[in-house]
């Protein structure tokens, strides 16, 4: 069976601070003290998990680890974000209801880590595949992309967001995830000009300098020196345990796989690396006749880079940082700006360029991880945002963010409480009406329509006249002085007039988390953010395409002279939308608090806790949480736990779980106001209560140990007595049949010993007998045998003497014949036998000449070159001629050969050779293959009888090729039928004309070096056939179709000859898309050869097997 645990079993302090007894400030940051230097550091409340940054490696966050807490009740295990991410995931998946996980915190607390802690668990748990993992590796490699740009160092965290971030993960109804949208607000652009004293721009700058390769630097004319770029702060441009290099790779890394194409990289970094050009520009005054002062650019060198980089004319953004116009109506007037109005331009330029191509990325990513199918889809969406902020110099940025927390704290009470009831109400349990601080007055003060801090701002920034931060905090006074949780040392109100803490350029605000002081000083700025229009149509005139598509309203065509929205407005609005989509959703919440602000591991600043968690509103949590009942537990768990402290339920209750807890509680004497009792769980007012019956557990835990053990012991004892018992008996058994078989084995040693001997005795003397008997008989053998031999050398002595009297005869007889032949014939051979025996030797030598000519013979090939060596030097001529006259005849030979169709061919071959030899890795393959044009015999099979009667002209080529499909990268069988004047595509099954496309609408065709047979026809643009786009196709045999094509385009006089483009990468137009197709090598899966598979909506990946 297996043993299950529970939040409450070695717990270190107080697992759920609602539990906490007594309950105050003290001890609540004593005990998550306590659990901080146990190195656990998620503590709940309820629900909600409390997490510690620990500033240092856990190992807490394993496989493991993730196992353990799948599919487990919340309480089930010690507190984890695991547990919560698990229960969001769960509820998602099974109940089909939309979740939400809030992580908030201030800067350094853990909000990025504990967001990807949660999504790595979620990625972890759901399904696998190969098109689930691709989505969910896209989900988690945005993160990378998005911290380079939108974090920086700043002094209370190395990685600190500067901006905050809504993901909404989509999933299908099986849990799979399908895609997701990300959503970004308010990027602290400021930062791009200008940083703190020990803090860094964004990351990317650094990564860049630090990680790109020298030619990258010198395309996108930059400098690896950090103290040559003006927006780079030069104090904590180096950051310990930050690798820039290593994390500049890390982003190329994440952006291909999230599916940016390469020339977007490039105009990315292009646009990175123009914005430190940027901030290098620096004006000089230059006196003007009207007396005015008007800038002009120092150093042009900084200014024509970035130009060139931009592809923007050098004067039109000169003159843009030295005029401005302004249009009304109908009329437009152009003024000189001075030097600091240049500089305010060119960082409004910087801001506005970082920030708009910040949002592009964002739109990008979404493009790429954006779920392809339109069905319904779960959604689970992670919050991670600035938490509440209080520095000693608070202004406009830290107005907004904690306007933002406001709303957030609002709805998280909210909800807080509507779960609260609705669990009341779904167990049956009365709901009593908690008190708690409704901080909805405090929203409405910076809110309102009318009233509102934001909406005077806004009227502020739009009237006419001068306009000043003074001008915007004297509305303030006038309009805010008489509300409660505002004060300014100016308003009438008489209790500030001596508050000698408050400055007189700032109000104080009395948000939830405590009083906020607030310069007012850049707030008109921040809140206008303009960007003058001539810097915006000097931007819209660039030939770069990304800078078009960020400076939309620099289009001459479309100018709007209505003044654009304010920055609060828009974070008003971007606030708005995310509580109306956080209040659809079952929201989850996670707190992050960071132990110090030192960035150091085992150290604890009581202070420091204790300010966030009163901002973070933890107590209040827990107060509402243990307004009604402190605890809750299901019957079953409830029962499982504590059935051991009543008889009656121990070991095993055998009725309803409800009546044995009933049962068990009444055994235990518990008061009745104590607990009550709902549909499916037992409710526990008092957290003392709880801990009584732990105790008793404990005890009587340990009494069934004891009897345990006491029965274990005795069970052990006995059984070890009945095994020495049965041991002796069996060695008894064993030494007796020992004896015995000991005894045996001597007596029967010894009766073998005698009928050996006995044995020995009568063979030996039967041996003698025959041994006598044996010799006798080879005696009378021997002497016969001698006298037969003696017989035989006799006869052989007397048969060789005749022999040789015989063979003499022989000999002198023919000796004499000879004699006499010789005298004969003497007298004829002496006149003429040098001049026979010359012509026999010559005769000789040239029948071995021609013998072995023949047999050496080369080949018929006429460009074979070799001829057999020459034998002898007389021969020499001979041999020549001889080589000469069998060419001849080869070539003749060879020659008469030759028809009209196989001389074509020839030349096919020879223009495949000069199209693709040395270029494309599948040509020497085809070298041998002959070029035979109809494969499927087209005239003759019935099937394409109709087909064949469409096309007018000769069939060129007919074969069956593979159309790609951009969906999914599979192919589909065409006819593929070319003749000389169009080519034709048609279904293979049926022989329906799918595509007719007239050779003239042909503009090229691009085929890869690679060993594959995917090749695209691209149609010019504007003609007919153009309209469905590109055609992306593949063969066996791309070698004679491209061929054919190219010779068909160079016999014919109308129209140009048509070009191939060979390259491993080329973009295809498929009706309104480019898709690029890009050619790797890889090893083939499941025996495969190549593959196409689409990678994401702009990319075809084709992967050819290594040769």
């Amino acid at each position: 069976m297996e043993v299950k645990t529970s939040l409450l079993d070695n717990m270190i302090g107080v697992g759920d601070m609602v539990l906490l007894e007594p309950l105050s400030e003290d001890s609540f940051i004593e005990n998550l003290k306590k659990r901080f230097d146990h190195n656990e550091i998620y503590t709940y409340i309820g629900s909600v998990v409390i997490s510690m940054n620990p500033y240092k490696s856990l190992p807490i966050y394993t496989a493991e680890k993730v196992e353990e807490y799948r599919n487990r009740n919340f309480y089930e295990l010690s507190p984890h974000i695991y547990a919560l991410a698990d229960e969001a995931y769960r509820s998602l998946r099974d109940q089909d209801k939309d979740q939400c996980i809030l992580i908030t915190g201030e800067s350094g607390a853990g909000k990025t880590e504990a967001s990807k802690f949660v999504m790595s668990y979620v990625a972890a748990v759901c399904g696998k595949g190969q098109e689930v993992n691709k989505v969910k590796e896209q989900l988690l490699q945005s993160n990378p992309v998005l911290e380079a740009f939108g974090n920086a160092k700043t002094v209370r965290n190395d990685n600190s967001s500067r901006f905050g971030k809504y993901m909404d993960i989509e999933f299908d109804f099986k849990g799979d995830p399908l895609g997701g949208v990300i959503s970004n607000y308010l990027l602290e652009k400021s930062r791009v000009v200008k940083q703190p004293r020990g803090e860094r721009n964004f990351h990317v700058f650094y990564q860049l300098l630090s990680g790109a390769s020298d030619d990258m630097l010198k395309k996108l004319k930059l400098d690896r020196d950090f103290s040559k770029y003006n927006y780079l702060s030069l104090d904590s441009a180096t950051v310990n345990g930050l690798d820039d290099a290593a994390s500049f790779r890390t982003v190329r890394n994440a952006m291909q796989i999230v599916g940016f194409m390469e020339d977007e990289v490039q105009s990315v970094l292009e646009l990175v690396a123009a914005v430190l050009k940027l901030g290098n520009i620096e004006f000089k005054p230059e006196s003007r006749v009207n007396g005015f002062d008007e800038s002009r650019v120092k150093d042009k060198n900084d200014l024509k880079e970035m130009c060139e980089l931009l592809g923007i004319e050098q004067s039109v953004l000169e003159r843009a940082f030295s005029f401005r116009t302004v249009e009304a109506k109908m009329e437009k007037v152009s003024t000189t700006l001075n030097v600091a109005q240049a500089y305010y331009a060119r960082d409004a330029l910087a801001k506005n360029l970082y920030s708009r191509l910040f949002s592009w990325l964002v739109n990008r990513i979404n493009e790429s991880i954006k779920a392809q199918t339109k069905k319904r889809k779960k959604v689970m969406g992670v919050l991670d945002i600035y938490g509440f902020e209080i520095f000693e110099d608070n202004s406009f940025e830290q107005f907004i963010i904690n306007y933002c927390n406001e709303k957030l704290q609002q709805i998280f009470i909210e909800l807080t409480l509507r779960e609260e009831q609705e669990e009341y109400v779904r167990e049956g349990i009365e709901w009593t009406n908690i008190e708690y601080f409704n901080n909805a007055i405090i929203c409405d003060l910076i809110e309102n329509n009318k009233n509102g801090i934001l909406a005077m701002l806004d009227e502020e920034c739009l009237r006419p006249g001068t306009v000043t931060d003074e001008t915007f905090l004297d509305k303030l006074n006038t309009v805010c002085a008489e509300h409660q949780h505002f004060e300014s040392r100016l308003s009438k109100n008489s209790k500030f007039l001596t508050d000698h803490s408050l400055p007189h350029n700032c109000f104080r605000i009395q948000h939830y988390a405590g009083k906020v002081l607030y310069r007012v000083e850049g707030f008109v700025d921040k809140n206008n953010d303009l960007l003058y229009r001539d810097l915006s149509q000097a931007m819209y005139k660039a030939n770069h395409s990304l800078i078009k598509l960020l400076f939309p309203e620099g289009n001459p065509a479309k100018v709007n002279l209505k003044r654009p929205p304010t920055a609060g407005f828009q974070f008003k609005a971007s606030v708005g939308t995310l509580m109306k989509n956080l209040l659809t959703k079952n929201p989850n919440y996670i707190r992050c608090i960071k132990p110090n602000d030192k960035k150091a591991a085992h150290i604890f600043t009581d202070s420091l806790v204790c300010h966030q968690a009163r901002y973070l509103g933890l107590m209040e949590n827990v107060r509402v949480r243990r307004a009604g009942y402190a605890f809750r537990q299901a019957y079953e768990s409830c029962l499982e736990r504590y059935k051991m402290l009543c008889k009656q339920t121990w070991p095993h209750w055998r009725g309803p779980a409800r009546e044995g807890v009933k049962v068990l509680l009444t055994d235990m004497k518990v008061p009745a106001e104590e607990f009550a009792y709902g549909r499916s769980k037992i409710f526990i007012r008092n957290p003392r209560t709880l801990f009584f019956l732990e105790e008793k557990r404990r005890q009587c835990l340990e009494d069934l140990a004891a009897l345990i053990q006491k029965i274990y012991r005795g069970w052990k004892c006995r059984t070890h007595f009945l095994l020495m018992k049965k041991s002796q008996v069996v060695v008894s058994a064993w030494y007796r049949r020992y004896a015995q078989q000991k005894k045996y084995q001597n007596i029967r040693c010894s009766a073998l010993v005698v009928q050996s001997f006995i044995r020995g005795w009568k063979a030996r003397k039967l041996l003698r007998e025959l041994k006598h008997k044996k010799r006798c008989e080879e005696a009378v053998t021997t002497i016969s045998a001698y006298w037969h031999g003696t017989q035989a050398r006799r006869e052989l002595k007397r048969l060789k003497e005749e022999a040789k009297r015989k063979h003499a005869i022989a000999v002198i007889w023919a000796y004499w014949l000879g004699l006499k032949v010789r005298r004969e014939y003497r007298k004829f051979f002496r006149a003429n036998a040098g001049k026979k025996i010359y012509d026999f030797t010559i005769q000789r030598i040239m029948q071995k000449y021609f013998l072995g000519l023949k047999k050496t013979m080369p080949s018929m090939s006429p460009i074979d070159k070799s001829w057999p060596a020459r034998p002898y030097g007389f021969l020499d001529g001979t041999h020549q001629e001889l080589r000469r006259a069998f060419h001849l005849w080869r070539c003749k030979k060879y020659h008469s050969q030759f028809t009209e169709e196989k001389k074509a061919t020839y030349e096919e071959k020879l223009a495949a050779s000069e199209l693709f030899k040395d270029k494309k890795a599948l040509y020497p393959s085809s070298v041998g293959q002959p070029f035979k044009g109809d494969y499927v015999e087209i005239t003759k099979n019935p099937k394409y009888q109709k087909l064949n009667s469409l096309v007018e002209d000769k069939v060129l080529l007919a074969d069956v090729v593979s159309k790609i499909n951009r969906a999914n990268g599979k192919g589909a069988p065409r006819i593929f039928l070319l003749t000389k004047k169009i080519l034709v595509l048609a279904d293979q099954k049926t022989g329906q004309v799918k595509a007719s496309v007239p050779l003239l609408d042909l503009s090229s065709v691009s085929v890869s070096t690679q060993n594959d047979g995917f090749f695209a026809l691209k149609l010019k643009e504007g003609a007919m056939s153009a309209a469905k786009g590109d055609f992306l196709l593949s063969s066996d045999r791309l070698i004679e179709i491209i061929t054919k094509l190219h010779c068909t385009g160079a016999a014919s006089a109308d129209r140009n000859q048509i070009n191939i483009d060979i390259s491993d990468e080329f973009l295809v137009q498929f009706k309104q898309d480019k898709v690029c197709v890009k050619f790797i090598q890889g090893t083939p899966k499941n025996g495969n050869g190549v593959s196409c598979k689409r990678k994401n909506n702009r990319l075809l990946e084709v992967s050819v097997p290594s040769p």
